[in-house]
């Protein structure tokens, strides 16, 4: 039997509901989508159609873009600043706690709906009753949760306590739900159902409508008829990185991680990293000075340049102004616990590779009525809002660390990839690209290995698998360093597909509880 495509996610029905595509025929669009709505219902505290996101999609007969459809904000018409719904909600992580903010408020616009239809529209084989049924019929008829789900249930309790329309979502009988257990979302349900079944338009109309009645300054929000008039998805030309023989292919500005990324690729290629031995210490040491790198080149204004001067990074990411930063990565080489984020990476026999990374932040606490759509709280995250909250004026693309990724042997896609975890996002990424393309490790060892991330002058890292010395190597360099004695979903959650001289194979996160599905 033949192999119609490969898929790698983070929950086993959100890479059934892609594969059951690929089964019947469809492309990887079909497929991603498909996924992806199955994870509005099964991976609900990390996705939601009330979010954002961006995939990377294409092959080599058509060529490769970008479609963002992450967030915008919100307020565009309002004269006056309404009273806010917007509050602190502390979650505890065991190592450390973390505030964020919940409320109408903290809702950004949101754009996955209108986004996955988008790409559909753009690319899909399969009729859309074919690629939401999935979905539809586990919200509707309920299905097991897993056991990565429900531990991120467990550590958002707050916010699902927030309102009794999302406790309804997420606490069924009151208490956190246990691995097995049986969730369902029946508004969610019939609303995909009406999606796939009747007209499109008219359903995106009733979302928005909710949107602007019950997230609107009248009830504590920010969102507004002109926002809603305003959004649409926006198509963009891909990121291009050199690296070697390959060119990786990611999330460009404004985006924040595509451009961190490429520009840790290109350190890493000028230093020659690669010889060193896997997971020794000259390993992890010059993968620590190039994060650390990276983060001082976040933290050199980089946030400010991806509205002000986008054209700066590309040329940063280019060679431009390079040199100065590989002195300041050899000088070295001698943030959000959660992450609520998601991701998917489909290859198709044919060829087309998705990628497609998506939030809906932690959740705002509430729902739209009548359609079990929690929306996001983008505008409660520190992490993308780094000038403070509601500092943002009104109609901007927000930026995001999301960074889908298609690396490219001459114009065909070899590998799709990306990550979910906040600011961790383009650490895992990169480190996964590197562990691919530098070290050449096979592909389940360079999702798995051990990871580090660098904010400022603090390193986090995982021992599990290191070189003997290594763990008391990293602390003498960086006296602050934890260290985890464990994988930690923490590092992120990458889901690579790769097609291997015509071989179609894939590598979930064991973090995140990745899971891959060989479609036949």
């Amino acid at each position: 039997m033949s192999i119609r495509g490969v898929i790698a996610a983070s929950e086993p029905h959100t890479a059934e509901a892609g594969a059951r595509l690929l089964r019947r025929g469809g492309n990887a669009i079909d497929a991603i989508v498909a996924a992806k709505l199955a994870a509005c219902v099964t991976e609900l505290p990390l996705t939601s159609l009330g979010g954002g996101g961006a995939c990377v999609w294409g092959d080599a007969a058509n060529g490769y873009e970008v479609l963002d459809f992450f967030a915008h904000t919100p307020g565009q018409g309002l004269t006056s600043p309404p009273v806010l719904d917007f509050a602190p909600v502390t979650v505890d992580f065991g190592q450390t706690t973390q505030v964020f903010h919940v409320g109408k408020a903290a809702a950004a616009v949101p754009g996955e709906l209108v986004g996955l239809l988008e790409l559909h529209r753009r690319a899909g084989r399969l009729p859309l009753r074919a690629v939401v049924a999935p979905a539809a019929a586990w919200a509707r008829d309920g299905f097991a949760i897993s056991p990565q789900i429900a531990m991120v249930v467990s550590l958002i309790a707050p916010i699902a306590r927030r309102s009794p329309a999302v406790a309804r979502l997420f606490l069924p009988g009151g208490g956190l739900p246990q691995a097995g257990d049986r969730l369902a979302n029946p508004d969610l349900g019939d609303f995909l159902h009406a999606l796939g079944e009747g007209d499109p338009d008219a359903q995106v109309a009733r979302y928005w409508s909710s949107l602007i009645e019950d997230f609107g300054p009248a009830h504590g929000g920010l969102i507004t008829a002109q926002d809603v008039a305003a959004y649409a998805p926006v198509v963009r030309q891909p990121l291009r990185v050199p690296f070697g023989s390959y060119t990786v292919l990611t999330n460009p500005p404004p985006s924040a991680g595509g451009g961190l990324i490429g520009v840790g690729l290109r350190l890493a290629e000028t230093l020659g990293l690669g010889e060193e031995a896997f997971l020794s210490e000259q390993h992890q040491l010059a993968i620590a000075a190039v994060l650390a790198t990276v983060s001082q080149i976040r933290q050199s204004g980089y946030d400010e340049r991806l509205h002000r001067d986008p054209a700066s990074i590309r040329d940063l990411v280019a060679g431009v102004a390079l040199p100065a930063w590989v002195e300041v990565a050899r000088a070295l080489r001698g943030e959000n616990p959660l992450g609520a984020t998601t991701h998917i990476s489909v290859l198709d026999a044919q060829g087309m590779a998705a990628a497609m990374t998506t939030s809906n932040g932690e959740g705002c606490g509430h729902v739209l009525p009548g359609l079990g759509i929690h929306v996001n709280n983008f505008l409660g995250e520190d992490d993308i809002n780094p000038a403070g909250f509601h500092e943002l004026p009104p109609g901007v693309s927000m930026s995001t660390m999301m960074s889908p990724t298609v690396v490219l042997a001459g114009d065909r896609a070899c590998f799709a990839l990306g990550s979910g975890g906040s600011n961790r996002i383009r650490s895992a990424i990169l480190q996964a690209l590197l562990n691919l393309l530098a070290y050449r490790r096979p592909l389940d060892e360079a999702v798995n290995a051990a990871r580090l991330h660098v904010e400022g002058r603090k390193l986090w890292f995982e021992s599990p698998g290191l070189a003997a010395g290594v763990a008391d190597a990293l602390h003498s360099a960086w006296p602050e360093a934890t260290r985890f004695d464990a994988k930690s979903m923490f590092f992120g959650g990458v889901n690579c597909v790769a097609d291997s001289n015509g071989r179609l194979c894939g590598a979930g996160d064991r973090r995140r509880g990745g899971v891959v599905v060989v479609a036949e």
